[in-house]
């Protein structure tokens, strides 16, 4: 089971980014077959391998980037023709720059022009394949066997039954005192009690037992649950399967020991160094490449409210340790004398200016002084107030937790949730916080980071 960080990646999108892959090679290979029938163009020269991987590459990232392998986007036929028309499109502006700076891995025009539709045919007719004829290339789902009716495991069931590309299906519920049989809680309701755990796991033919009792006091199957350990049943608690598959820690009802004995939170001093040195390196060359964007953006806010350009505010770091965070100033210059508050739709402290570098996240560029003081990292939890952060203590468990790392320019919760402007969205935020906390890895930072250019280019999730 391949996973990012922690989180699983579903068996299709693995499919998908494979097959399409090899495709492309097909697709390339038909073409300069079809150029070397028509004119008689020996393509036998040069290095065909490295000219055939330059354009599976640049593919590849137009169809990640328009989003082609969310599996939850492209649910429709017409959003998934649009999609690859663009993805392709892009790709081909993309090669022709490459070929003008680079000639020597150019296929050449007639080749291009013959792989262009060919390569658009099979991915479409591949995608429509797999949609119709799936369970005949993808093994059966998984069956799953919720034991209790604790909130995690009908919020677990709730989670697969809105992705189905996680290829699971939940059986049902068996109530702890077998007294609610029959009843629905999600879909489906309870089919039987924790006394017929073993008949069930046999007749449902189960592949995964997972627990989650609402009182787990008196009430654990032990020895049923033993021997279907060692009749080869993997039985798991319902937070971790969650954990596995959503990427998110649920907090709802966590046990302390549960983060203490769980895998993960591992820093070595390596790590560490590693990231560090990274944040130095990206920052400073960042700074320079984005040094004319950082001045353009200043001008355009100075003409349009006028000093400051910068926006100061203190905000809360590693260890509860408070600093300044630096941000181009997107908002009115009262916007703040009333108190700190969250942002909202449709904000009328707003400006034009600060609306369109909210979009794309240029309000931020000024934190790569933070990174470089060593305030921030370029991937964590975003720093939040302090007066949020004493707030949210006060309400959400684990919260102070989330200051065991440094800040991030962007972080798991930033690719994977919307701005938050209510508790309840920062409860979402800690619990992706957590799980990145938890797999804290050089592979989680590089998604992490692919990931972020992919919403600031389509501009999701600004306010």
């Amino acid at each position: 089971m391949l996973k990012i960080g922690g989180q699983k990646i579903p068996t299709k999108t693995l499919v998908l980014l494979v097959s399409e892959s090899l495709l492309i090679v097909v697709g390339l290979a038909l073409a300069s077959w079809l150029r070397f029938l028509s004119a008689n163009w020996d393509y036998t020269g040069g290095n065909t391998v490295a000219r055939f991987l330059v354009v599976v590459l640049v593919c590849e990232l137009a169809l990640y980037y328009n989003e082609l392998y969310d599996l939850q986007v492209t649910n429709s036929r017409a959003r998934l023709v649009i999609g690859l028309l663009q993805a392709l499109g892009i790709a081909c502006i993309v090669l022709a720059l490459i070929y003008y700076l680079a000639p020597g891995v150019s296929l050449g025009r007639g080749i291009a022009g013959l792989a262009l539709p060919t390569i658009a045919a099979l991915i479409f007719g591949w995608r429509l394949l797999l949609d119709s004829k799936g369970f005949l290339l993808l093994r059966r789902p998984e069956r799953l066997l919720i034991v209790g009716t604790g909130p995690t495991g009908i919020t677990l069931t709730q989670e697969i039954c809105a992705r189905p590309e996680l290829n699971l299906k939940v059986l049902g519920f068996l109530d702890e005192k077998g007294e609610n049989i029959g009843k629905s809680l999600v879909n489906p309701g309870i089919i039987g009690g924790v006394s017929q755990l073993e008949t069930l796991v046999r007749e449902q033919n189960v592949d995964r037992v997972v627990l989650s009792l609402a009182e787990q006091r008196g009430r654990m199957p032990y020895r049923e649950l033993l021997r279907l350990k060692f009749a080869g049943i993997p039985v798991e608690d319902a937070y971790t399967v969650f954990e596995r598959i959503s990427g998110r820690i649920a907090v709802e009802r966590l046990s302390p020991s549960w983060l203490i004995f769980s895998d993960g939170f591992r820093k070595s001093r390596f790590l560490l160094a590693a990231k560090r040195l990274t944040d130095v390196c990206v920052s400073a060359l960042a700074m320079v490449v984005a040094l004319p964007v950082m001045g353009l953006v200043a001008v355009a806010i100075l003409l349009e409210s006028g000093l400051p350009v910068l926006f100061k505010q203190k905000r809360t770091g590693l260890n509860g340790a408070q600093f300044e965070i630096l941000k181009f100033r997107s908002m009115r210059k009262d916007s703040e004398k009333s108190g700190p508050s969250w942002a909202a739709d449709g904000d009328s402290r707003i400006t034009r200016v600060g609306a369109f570098i909210r979009r794309y996240r240029l309000d931020e560029l000024p934190q790569l002084f933070n990174i470089m003081h060593g305030e921030m990292s370029l991937v964590g939890p975003r720093p939040e107030q302090p007066y949020f952060c004493e707030m949210l203590e006060a309400s959400l468990p684990f919260f102070a937790q989330r200051h065991a790392v440094r800040p991030g320019l962007t972080g798991w919760a930033q690719i994977k949730y919307r701005y938050g402007a209510s508790v309840e969205d920062a409860k979402r935020k800690l619990e992706l916080d957590l799980f990145y906390i938890k797999h804290l890895s050089v592979s989680l930072d590089i998604a992490i980071f692919f990931e972020t250019v992919k919403v600031v280019l389509l501009g999701k999730g600004a306010k």
